[in-house]
């Protein structure tokens, strides 16, 4: 007899926290300007597909105005500045995040179209985390492992993807401002909107104009700005392709780089696994944010004598989540971020049948406007299909089996990424066991999808290079010093 489905009443946040401007402009030296050989682009709802704003893109022309403010506000006023000082900075913005808070999850639920719980229990709260953290370490740096007069770089040029828009700025901004460094920020061209509100909280924290400079725009606007000989760093989060060419136009420069790229992580359960637990943990692990994640666990991996269960589990549970409004506090899915993502989905899925994996989603109406894709598990996936071995970045799972943990640890390493992983057990030691030999930057234990400020995060090969968060997030800001 199975329980019986009550149906949800609606529980819509208010827009009407937002006060969305018609149009933004590039925020540079302190001041919102116009762009001077830019143009304009509209961001919209993917939700509805409703069009928010009109933004400013910028041109090489801007990106220089940028990089030369961020040059003067780091020698004149940032750098010199003592670190006890910028501490107080780097605390009131993260202050002005938290009072800001249910206006900054709106927004970001608008713009990208995930869910309000999301962007209101995880990415805001952790936004405000990270600059709380590092606000702490401004004045410890001599005590960071890295010589006790470390320097910071100087310009820091940072591009970010659109699945975390504030986060991403929050997880690059925090550790370069702690460090001395100044920053030029670029926003995905389908979620500029959380950033040119974080501008406005930087204008509300009195930051020093030009510490931090926000150019929006699309592709061409990130390749001026890491193609900037003004520039002593680069750091990158986006895609593994473009990762690549940033890498090559930086060979021989001299200026500092780091990668946070694609990923496609084994979500790996034991028969002792506590079922119910790991049930939940690989709905999140691939299911969160629709799967856009770069660590998320698109491939599971389940020992064959509890496959059937885990499976069966797997699409109970599946069938009580609820695909809808982004704005609802009910919604467990929401809309996929843009027309090109959902086409990119909608291939490898078709890819995954045509190969002969069996595909599987619970019944659920999409909505007639906006990018939907409905949450769906394959089974009889084997690692030489499409489905196992490129990044979805989609609400797309991809089950496995394996017999014993080496085979799993074959599986798992048997792809040319390395960001995340999980193991699912009761054993300790097995955790530790498979921990020591999955290549992975993350390897989290009967959980998944856990981050905190303190803990480093980052990964291998064809997932980048470097860390960010924790101490590890400060070297890539600092030019140490052993001098007495």
């Amino acid at each position: 007899m199975t329980s019986p489905r009550f149906p949800y009443a609606p529980a819509p946040e208010s827009r009407a926290v937002v006060n969305l401007r018609a149009s933004y402009g590039l925020f540079i030296d302190g001041e919102f300007v116009s762009p001077a050989d830019g143009g304009h682009f509209k961001t919209e709802n993917p939700s509805s597909q409703e069009v928010l704003a009109e933004v400013s893109s910028a041109g090489p022309a801007d990106v220089d105005r940028a990089v030369r403010a961020a040059r003067r506000a780091q020698e004149e006023v940032w750098g010199p500045m003592p670190g006890r000082e910028r501490a107080k900075y780097l605390f009131r913005v993260a202050r002005i995040i938290q009072e800001r808070s249910r206006e900054l999850a709106v927004l970001e639920t608008l713009d990208n179209g995930k869910p309000i719980k999301e962007s209101r229990d995880v990415d805001v709260p952790l936004a405000a985390a990270h600059f709380f953290y590092y606000a702490g370490w401004a004045d410890k740096l001599a005590y960071a492992g890295f010589g006790p007069h470390p320097r910071p770089l100087g310009v820091a040029g940072q591009v970010i993807p659109w699945n975390f828009p504030l986060l991403m700025a929050a997880w690059k901004l925090a550790p370069a401002l702690a460090t001395g460094n100044t920053c030029v920020l670029k926003p995905a061209e389908t979620t500029p909107l959380s950033a040119l509100l974080l501008a406005e909280i930087l204008q509300q924290a009195d930051l020093p104009p030009g510490v931090v400079n926000i150019v929006p725009g699309a592709g061409d606007t990130g390749a001026a700005l890491v193609a900037h000989p003004g520039l002593d760093k680069v750091a990158f989060t986006g895609s593994t392709e473009v990762g690549k060419q940033i890498q090559r136009d930086l060979a021989g420069t001299g200026r500092r780089l780091t990668l946070e790229l694609g990923g496609k992580a084994a979500n790996i359960v034991f028969e002792d696994a506590p079922l119910s637990q790991a049930v939940e943990g690989i709905v999140n692990g691939i299911f969160f944010n629709q799967g856009q994640v770069c660590c998320a666990g698109s491939r599971l991996l389940v020992q064959e004598p509890i496959v059937e269960g885990v499976v069966e589990a797997l699409k109970r549970r599946l069938d009580t989540l609820r695909l809808g409004d982004p704005l609802d506090k009910n919604t467990d899915i929401g809309a996929i971020n843009s027309s090109a993502q959902l086409d990119k989905i909608r291939r490898l899925a078709a890819s995954g049948e045509d190969e002969g994996a069996q595909r599987w989603s619970p019944a659920c109406t999409l909505p007639d406007r906006g990018y939907w894709f409905p949450p769906t598990l394959f089974t009889g996936v084997v690692p030489a299909q499409r489905i196992a071995r490129e990044e979805i970045f989609g609400p797309v799972l991809s089950v496995l089996t394996f017999r014993t943990p080496e085979e799993a640890v074959e599986k798992a390493n048997n792809t040319p990424y390395g960001l995340s992983a999980g193991v699912w057990t009761e054993k300790g030691s097995r955790i530790l066991h498979m921990a020591a030999r999955l290549r992975a930057g993350v390897v989290w234990a009967n959980t998944f999808n856990r981050f905190d400020p303190a803990s480093p995060f980052g990964g291998y090969g064809e997932s980048g290079f470097g860390r960010e968060g924790g101490r590890h997030g400060l070297e890539a800001y600092l030019e140490g010093s052993f001098d007495a």
